[in-house]
C-alpha cells in the first residue's frame, strides 16, 4: 500500500476565542434539558413496565388463553435523525462531526492534524531542554472517521485557551451506513 496516497494536513485556524465562553455559557440550560428528556423517558418506561405487568397478571389469572405478549407495545425504531450524540451537531440541514482535543500545554507549531485513510490524527510533541531539566511531552489521538467523509471538507481551529476543535462534515449515508432493522420473533 502506498504511504502517501491517502494523506492529506489538515490546516489549523488560531481564533481569539475561548471555547469555555463560547461553547460552555449555557451548559445550566442544556443540562436541565437533557435532564427533563431523562426523566420523561423513564416516566415513560415505568409506565410501559406497569402496563406489562397487570398485563402479565390479568392473563395468567383469567381463564382465557389470550396470549399476554399480543398487548405489549412493540419497540419504535429510531431513525438517523433522531440519532442524539455529543459529537453530532446541526449545521443548518447537514450534521457535523465535532471533535473537541485538550492541547493547552503545546504551541501551535506543535501540533498537526491530518487524515490518513479514513482515520483522523491529531499529533503533538512539546521537548524543551536546559542545563538542568529536560521536558518531552507527546500527545496522539486517533480517530476513525464515518465512511464517506470527505477529507478535503474537514477543518480545525484552535482557542486561545488549547482546545482544538476538528469539524468534520458528515454525508447523511454516513448515520444509517450498515444499519439494518433485525425483526424480533415471538414465540
Amino acid at each position: 500500500m502506498a504511504e502517501n496516497a491517502n494523506k492529506r494536513n489538515i490546516p489549523i485556524k488560531l481564533g481569539d476565542f475561548s471555547v469555555i465562553d463560547t461553547e460552555f455559557s449555557s451548559i445550566r440550560e442544556r443540562f436541565d434539558s437533557e435532564m427533563k428528556k431523562m426523566e420523561e423517558e423513564m416516566a415513560r418506561f415505568r409506565s410501559d413496565l406497569m402496563n406489562r405487568e397487570s398485563n402479565f397478571f390479568e392473563s395468567t389469572s383469567s381463564s382465557t388463553t389470550s396470549n399476554a405478549g399480543s398487548s405489549l407495545k412493540q419497540p419504535q425504531a429510531q431513525s438517523a435523525s433522531d440519532i442524539s450524540s455529543p459529537l453530532i451537531q446541526e449545521d443548518g440541514d447537514n450534521k457535523v462531526l465535532k471533535l473537541r482535543f485538550d492541547v493547552s500545554q503545546y504551541a501551535p507549531e506543535e501540533i498537526v492534524v491530518k487524515t490518513v485513510d479514513n482515520k483522523l490524527l491529531v499529533h503533538a510533541t512539546h521537548e524543551e531542554k536546559t542545563d538542568t531539566k529536560s521536558v518531552y511531552r507527546e500527545y496522539n489521538r486517533e480517530f476513525l472517521l464515518p465512511k464517506g467523509c470527505n477529507p478535503e471538507l474537514i477543518k480545525s481551529s484552535l482557542s486561545k485557551d488549547g482546545v482544538l476543535t476538528v469539524d468534520a462534515p458528515l454525508p447523511p449515508q454516513a448515520l444509517t451506513a450498515g444499519e439494518t432493522m433485525i425483526p424480533i420473533a415471538h414465540n
